[in-house]
């Protein structure tokens, strides 16, 4: 009998290892409180926590599924965690405050700033200058390249001051970073790392944050948060249009159509979907308090937030809105990625 149970046992922790590699639909949640969770795609039942430390931000996943990258703020480091493991396989520093990575032909973007000048909204702002000033408020932002499958940084690109938001141009040549405190966005060439171009945005509105590419390459959408405004920027890397949206606009993307612009609007509790060629609102999805981002799941059926001040993560039908699951989620929850890989405001469907 006890042979049985422990065969049983056995069978069943094989069966849970292999759940990720048979390649059934994972969600990948990181939080601020300083951990990763990972949930089944298709009824959102917890699979792990894994312990990253305090200010878990961005995350990226490698083509291949196995190597997930996470920025740890706090400690300043890019962690490399082994998804059947689940252990983190390397700590790789990178600097100050690294917030946004993007995982882009096997290397990890990861934004990095010294300075963090701007108060987030209904923060006190003379307490956060003070704060930025301690951390050397003249240092511009970084972007640092790190190589998946060595684990060590092959880069360091300089940015602008308070870089939030990283994509790329579709000949995979040109990093767009956007900078909230420069107010712009800064065009670089990946291979020298050297500045192509800044395109300004402060007479159109503050604040760029979320920044991502049609899939046919031809416009990139940006938000700007303390405007209320989408920027629509063509392959030419000129300002085509401004478009107005809910209150204080973050993440972005497009769907994998490319008919579709998703905006989550962080405190409007909402995410709202824009007709990609009239720029009309087609519709709006209300989801929770402060969900910074979002992830669409592989058939584009389902929208997941997290949402980082109610502590939850709601999951709506796309085209109805209806709300189809709430999964308490304590800790404050920031960034959410799928594998496969699926279109959101962190990341793209392969």
């Amino acid at each position: 009998m006890k042979n049985s149970l422990n065969i049983f046992l056995f069978s069943l922790a094989l069966v849970s290892s292999q759940v990720f590699a048979a390649g059934k639909a994972t969600v990948f949640v990181s939080f601020s409180k300083g951990f990763v969770s990972l949930y089944q795609m298709d009824d959102m039942s917890k699979i792990a926590d894994i312990e990253v430390g305090e200010g878990a931000r961005g995350m990226g996943i490698s083509d291949d599924g196995k190597t997930l990258a996470v920025a740890i703020k706090s400690a300043g480091e890019l962690l490399l965690i082994d998804t059947d493991t689940r252990k983190i396989t390397k700590r790789i520093a990178v600097g100050k405050n690294p917030e946004f990575v993007r995982v882009f032909n096997d290397k990890a973007f990861v934004a990095y700033e010294p300075s963090n000048q701007t108060p987030a909204p209904g923060a006190d702002a003379s307490q956060h200058k003070k704060k930025a000033k301690d951390d050397d408020d003249a240092t511009p932002a970084r972007v640092s390249v790190v190589e998946l499958k060595t684990g060590k940084k092959s880069a360091d690109i300089e940015a602008g001051m308070e870089t939030e938001g990283i994509e790329f141009s579709a000949d995979g040549q040109l990093l767009l970073v956007t900078n909230e405190s420069d107010e712009n966005v800064s065009v670089h060439d990946i291979a020298t790392g050297k500045l192509v171009k800044k395109i300004d945005t402060k007479k159109f509105g503050l604040r760029p944050r979320g920044i991502k590419r049609s899939p046919d390459g031809n416009i990139f959408a940006v938000t700007l948060e303390l405007s209320d405004k989408l920027l629509i920027i063509n392959k030419s890397l000129e300002v085509q249009d401004v478009i107005s949206t809910g209150n204080v606009p973050y993440g972005v993307t497009f769907n994998g159509a490319g008919n579709e612009i998703y905006v989550a609007l962080a405190k409007a509790k909402a995410v709202q979907v824009f007709d990609a060629r009239t720029y009309a609102v087609k519709r709006q999805i209300n989801v929770a308090e402060r969900c910074w981002h979002f992830t669409l799941n592989h058939d584009e059926s389902k929208l997941i937030a997290a949402c980082g001040r109610s502590n939850n993560l709601v999951v709506a039908d796309t085209q109805t809105g209806k709300i189809l699951q709430d999964v308490a989620a304590p800790g404050t929850p920031w960034g959410i990625i799928t594998y496969p890989r699926s279109t959101g405001s962190l990341d793209f469907k392969k």
